[in-house]
This record gives C-alpha cells, sequence and structure tokens, in this order.
C-alpha cells in the first residue's frame, strides 16, 4: 500500500451513519490511511440523537484515493448540484470509487455507474437499472475500479473486502479479527428471500421507513437523469 491513502466519505443529511461507520473501522486500522469525513458546507450531520460534527468542507476536498459513499434517505442530496458536482470531481482522482447501501443511487445520479454492476440495499436495488446500471444482489459487487456495497451492515463486508484491496488479505484478515467480526444473527431475516413472508409484508406495510414513498421519490428523481441524458 502506498504511504498514504486518502479516503473520503462524502457525507449529506440522511446518512446512515452504520453505512460509513462499519468501513471506517475497518479501513482506519491500516497502516498509512487518512480519513476524511467530509459534508456540504461541513455541516453537521444527524442521525436519531446522535450528530456528527468538526467535518471537513466537502467543497475543500481536492482529490482522494478512494471515494466512499453511504447511502441514507438519499433523494434530496441526489438533487444538490454542489454535493454532485463534489462527487464527480473527486472519483475523477479516486483510484477506487466505492458506496455503501443506497450510496450506489447516488453513484448512479453522477454518471458513474453506466454499463456496471453494482450493489445496493434489496428495497431499492433495481432503481440502479434507471441510472444505466446492472443491479447486483451481492453482498461486495466489484466491476473495475467500482467497488460496491449492499445494504447498511454489509458496509463491514465491503470494508474488510476493501482492506484487502489496499493492504493484502494478511491486513485485512487481521482487522476482521480485532474487530471480532465473526457474525451469527439471531434470526434468518436479514434478505427479502430468506426472511419470512410475514415480516416482509410487516416492513412493507408497518415498518419504521415508508419504502413505498421513498421509491416513489426516488423513481422521479431517475426520471430527472434520464431526462438528462436524453
Amino acid at each position: 500500500m502506498a504511504s498514504s491513502v486518502v479516503i473520503v466519505f462524502p457525507l449529506y443529511p440522511h446518512s446512515t451513519f452504520l453505512d460509513f461507520m462499519g468501513p471506517q473501522t475497518a479501513l482506519r486500522l491500516l497502516p498509512g490511511t487518512k480519513l476524511v469525513f467530509a459534508s456540504v458546507g461541513g455541516q453537521p450531520i444527524q442521525e436519531g440523537p446522535l450528530t456528527l460534527s468538526a467535518l471537513t468542507r466537502l467543497e475543500d476536498v481536492e482529490r482522494c484515493d478512494v471515494l466512499c459513499v453511504p447511502g441514507g434517505l438519499c433523494m434530496e442530496v441526489m438533487q444538490d448540484a454542489v454535493y454532485m458536482a463534489a462527487i464527480r470531481r473527486l472519483a475523477s482522482t479516486a483510484r477506487y470509487v466505492t458506496s455503501v447501501c443506497t450510496g450506489s443511487l447516488i453513484l448512479g445520479m453522477a454518471g458513474l455507474l453506466e454499463g456496471r454492476r453494482a450493489a445496493c440495499h434489496w428495497a431499492m436495488r433495481d432503481l440502479l437499472a434507471s441510472f444505466g446500471a446492472i443491479p447486483d444482489a451481492g453482498r461486495v459487487v466489484r466491476d473495475g475500479h467500482i467497488l460496491t456495497g449492499g445494504g447498511i451492515t454489509a458496509g463491514i463486508d465491503f470494508g474488510l473486502t476493501l482492506a484487502a484491496e489496499l493492504a493484502g488479505p494478511v491486513a485485512a484478515q487481521s482487522v476482521q479479527l480485532l474487530m471480532e467480526y465473526a457474525p451469527e444473527p439471531p434470526f434468518n431475516a436479514g434478505r427479502p428471500d430468506t426472511a419470512p413472508k410475514e415480516i416482509l409484508e410487516h416492513v412493507y406495510s408497518q415498518g419504521p421507513l415508508d419504502i413505498q414513498a421513498d421509491r416513489a421519490t426516488l423513481q422521479r428523481v431517475a426520471g430527472g437523469y434520464r431526462g438528462s441524458r436524453a
């Protein structure tokens, strides 16, 4: 690995913290990495009662070796000209362009996934096709220098995969051991193809997020992308 690897996490309002907290835990344990957490104007980012402050101004970040875009409720930021311009600019400097969860939709909106296989949260994965991408159900998907992770907890798998890319399998496995990452979930309900039918129905009808409304909004945003490419 190079003596210094700059990894930028471009955060935004309604980012999901675990999308980047998992990967950053793995990546910060590698020697020679510099992690930069940035937002437009350096604004604090909040999730529930937690606030992340003292962020770098995204507009001031000149380059990076790795761009890692987290997911979350990303409809508004996908229409933020300043944020999206920074994503395109930093992606042009990066050795790896990456995302976790719905962060891949942001990469798609930036025009970075045309013809590429990409992962996403299961509830929004099919929307990748609206951006010319090829939806892939993999937990971590690599297509050239594009590396994408599935929903939320897949960020840890993604982080370890990227760690191996940057520093080799011995370093990545050492990080895994330090993290004691040996998941044994109490339920087999982590994917729609394994979750009981009643759980899937509950998530769609009564869950903490209005998936159908979010999908409809993202579809409208995707329509704007298609219109700009016509």
